[in-house]
């Protein structure tokens, strides 16, 4: 069972959430709130497996919201999905770089709602086709000096490899395919990337492998090795 809270200003919009969430034999909506701080507080009084979170709210704005959700150790477990009616850049990386597994405009079908909420469970990244390519587009527009994640120095050449290619939006299946691995290794070196990094989601590693330079939106799909120390060890 999943577990679901809604976080939004708007009554109606959290009625009409419910009501579908509640349709569904694998989801349990577990509670909601009208602004940012109660999300918070809800989020850690009840830990559910992701949080359907406004961007614009009283008290605390989502953004903030995800960002205190994201940096508490115990809510670990808890993933954000950024529901919204503007697709504004800033608001798609700042809601990434804040911590969020996902950003959803509210025009959304039902159905890309549901499969969003289920993904997000898994822990796994999720963005629109439309606002991934908003994202691509920050990254074109942004200086050229970039910011290296900490920890990026010590992934190995096949971590560096991964974080590329979970960058260029290869799942781990399609991952293990391109470098000839199984797939559970493709999601150990996935795993240990993110720890490297301090990723909280495939979500973030993809902010973190644009940002340090790992690829960039007119690169191949071909990943080039990671530039860290370890990049001649083995993977």
């Amino acid at each position: 069972m999943i577990r679901v809270l809604i976080v939004d200003d708007q009554a109606l919009m959290r009625a009409g959430f419910r009501a579908l969430l509640a349709a569904e034999d694998d989801i349990e909506v577990v509670g909601e709130a009208a602004d940012g701080r109660a999300g918070v507080e809800l989020v850690r009084r009840h830990r559910p497996d992701v949080a359907l979170v406004d961007v614009q709210m009283p008290v605390l704005t989502g953004i903030e919201a995800t960002r205190e959700i994201a940096a508490d150790p115990d809510l670990a477990a808890t993933h954000v999905v950024i529901l919204t009616n503007y697709g504004l850049d800033a608001y798609v990386f700042d809601a990434l770089r804040a911590g969020a597994a996902g950003f959803l405009l509210k025009d959304t079908e039902p159905g890309e709602l549901l499969q969003a909420i289920r993904i997000a469970a898994r822990g796994d990244a999720l963005l629109s086709p439309s606002v991934t390519r908003r994202l691509i587009t920050e990254f074109v527009s942004r200086p050229p000096d970039r910011h290296t994640a900490p920890g990026f120095e010590s992934l190995t050449r096949r971590e560096g490899q991964v974080t590329a290619l979970v960058a260029r939006g290869l799942t781990n299946e399609e991952i293990a395919a391109h470098m000839v691995i199984s797939p559970l290794t493709a999601k150990t070196h996935v795993s240990r990337a993110m720890t490297k990094l301090g990723a909280r989601d495939r979500a973030q590693l993809v902010v973190f492998a644009y940002e340090s330079g790992l690829v960039s939106p007119s690169s191949s799909p071909s990943p080039s090795p990671s530039p860290g120390a370890g990049a001649g060890a083995a993977g």
